[in-house]
């Protein structure tokens, strides 16, 4: 089943950000455009890589109104161990939830019961909280940072102008699509 345009359910949860704990929950992500970067755990091979991509373009989603979620189900204190030991960890600027209840990773749909774990998920949530796009990975596989803020370049645009579409590869400022009917009518 779509996870598109499925609102977030109500969570409040602890994160580690800025070298101190903090709760989030929906009420702070309503209002503005946020991604909820899943992965499995802490302390492992691909997830710091990932983690890093994103801490390198931070700025750019901050820019764009966007906050970046890191969400694993480790506690918020295996976050802050990370990150105090961590060369790339310690490049996060963004909050780091911990999901140890898996009522996040159930929300989204991304946890591995057996393993009580995440799996790799990139979610788009617009500013009324619902879903716009999603990719979930298998675990041995990493993502692009670069790509997924492409992603919300797009999803962005087409929020603000829901008469067109971005078609693919699309970046800000290039053609976009208006579909009509009489063109739906001839495919």
């Amino acid at each position: 089943m779509s996870m598109i345009n499925k609102e977030v359910s109500s969570f409040s949860v602890q994160s580690y950000q800025d070298n101190s704990f903090k709760t989030v929950s929906k009420e702070d992500i309503l209002g503005k455009w946020s991604v909820f970067f899943f992965y499995p755990a802490d302390f492992t091979f691909v997830c710091p890589t990932e983690l890093e991509d994103l801490a390198n373009i931070y700025d750019k989603f901050r820019k764009a109104g966007c906050e970046i979620y890191s969400v694993s189900t480790d506690t918020h204190f295996v976050h802050k161990a990370w990150h105090d030991a961590s060369d790339r960890i310690k490049k996060i600027r963004y909050p780091m939830l911990a999901d140890p209840t898996h009522a996040l990773s159930r929300d989204f749909e991304v946890l591995i019961e057996a393993d009580g774990m995440a799996e790799r998920g990139s979610f788009i949530v617009n500013p009324e909280g619902k879903i716009v796009s999603y990719e979930v990975s298998a675990g041995n596989v990493g993502r692009n940072a670069d790509e997924l803020f492409r992603k919300l370049q797009a999803c962005q645009f087409v929020y603000e102008h829901g008469d067109e579409v971005c078609p693919a590869k699309w970046q800000p400022g290039s053609e976009t699509l208006k579909p009509s009917l009489d063109l739906v009518g001839q495919l």
